[in-house]
């Protein structure tokens, strides 16, 4: 590679951005090699182990052995073959970056909003056991001081890509607290997980923003005040309208209405994209869809079934605790991993 490095900045007229774009891939290409370097190392192995096995001059118990050491090396072949496709699959960019999370209270009245309070909290919980960052960024409260909405920026080494199949209808079957006769009810929160936007991932132009401030009222925002320090942020060629109201600073609310305003035109920008050049996303795992329901918290039966993996969890206080959602995300993580390599043997 370094050789290779070397020869192409002889080349004539070499622009700096095409010398990047080459050094870039190169760098690719050098994760690969301790990967490639192993397999042929293992495939020189198998290949005189087979030589030992059909040499009829051996001894019979040489040969037992050799047949022996022959199937540990082929297996070994297969974990190496299946980690450099695994290498070699699609990174999303995206997956490094930090995320925004909002949930929001679906069917089932005042109940769904307390699932929802739940769902977020839950989240929040699993941030400080990975010592992430979570910052509140809005929460409007119901009647019963359920979440209507809430929503939340986490910061940390791979948020995104760890939580990025947590997006859709979350279900909960349980008996509500305002219930009298103990009927099981079904209510629901979805989930939307959205990466965070760099400054120059999208240009905001204040011709396309309208920002309005007023006062932050009774049932909606955690603080109530007399000043004008809730911001509502409209964005006129999207049509997206973003309402922060969790401060008492009016400069901090604006600040995390842009972003919230940048993750959502990021991710429309991406969903575009993907649309267009693959099915991935949208394959098998499901799509992130919020209409999707992924996942059901059956709490008479002490349960949680995600349905996109048909993984079932036998200890429902332990998910809500943030304790082992891992089970579900690596699972998930695992199947996108498995399909693309499937529709990678496909095309091959």
């Amino acid at each position: 590679m370094h050789i290779f490095r070397k020869l192409f900045l002889r080349q004539p007229a070499v622009m700096a951005d095409e010398f990047a774009r080459i050094n870039k891939e190169l760098s690719k290409l050098e994760d690969y090699m301790p990967c490639i370097k192993d397999l042929r190392a293992k495939q020189k192995e198998i290949d005189g182990l087979k030589i030992l096995v059909n040499d009829s001059l051996e001894e019979k118990e040489m040969r037992d052995l050799a047949a022996q050491e022959l199937q540990l090396r082929l297996e070994e072949e297969r974990n190496i073959q299946y980690m450099l496709l695994q290498s070699l699959l699609p990174k999303d960019d995206a997956d490094a970056r930090d995320c925004i999370l909002e949930v929001r209270a679906g069917t089932g009245g005042e109940e769904a909003s307390l699932f929802a309070m739940d769902i977020f909290k839950m989240y929040e919980r699993y941030a400080q056991k990975r010592r992430w960052k979570f910052e509140i960024v809005d929460i409007t409260e119901s009647e019963i001081r359920g979440y209507k909405e809430a929503s939340a920026a986490i910061s940390g080494s791979g948020v995104y890509g760890k939580l990025k199949f947590e997006s859709g209808v979350h279900r909960v079957q349980r008996v509500p607290v305002t219930e009298k006769s103990g009927r099981i009810h079904t209510s629901a929160a979805s989930v939307a997980i959205l990466p965070q936007a760099d400054e120059v991932d999208v240009q905001l132009r204040n011709e396309d923003l309208r920002i309005d401030t007023y006062r932050s009222g009774g049932a909606g925002g955690q603080h109530v005040n007399t000043t004008s320090s809730a911001v509502r942020v409209t964005h006129f060629p999207s049509g997206i309208v973003i309402t922060i109201q969790d401060e008492r600073s009016q400069h901090k609310n604006k600040a995390k209405a842009l972003k919230v305003l940048c993750a959502k035109l990021y991710e429309m920008e991406r969903q575009r994209l993907h649309s267009s050049r693959s099915k991935l996303r949208s394959e098998q795992i499901g799509s992130g869809d919020r209409s999707e329901r992924i996942r059901t918290y059956n709490y008479p039966q002490g349960r949680v079934t995600d349905h996109r993996v048909g993984i079932t969890y036998h200890s429902i206080e332990d998910i809500v605790q943030g304790e082992s959602l891992d089970i579900f995300f690596d699972a998930l993580i695992l199947k996108q991993e498995m399909d693309a390599i499937d529709s990678f043997s496909d095309t091959s």
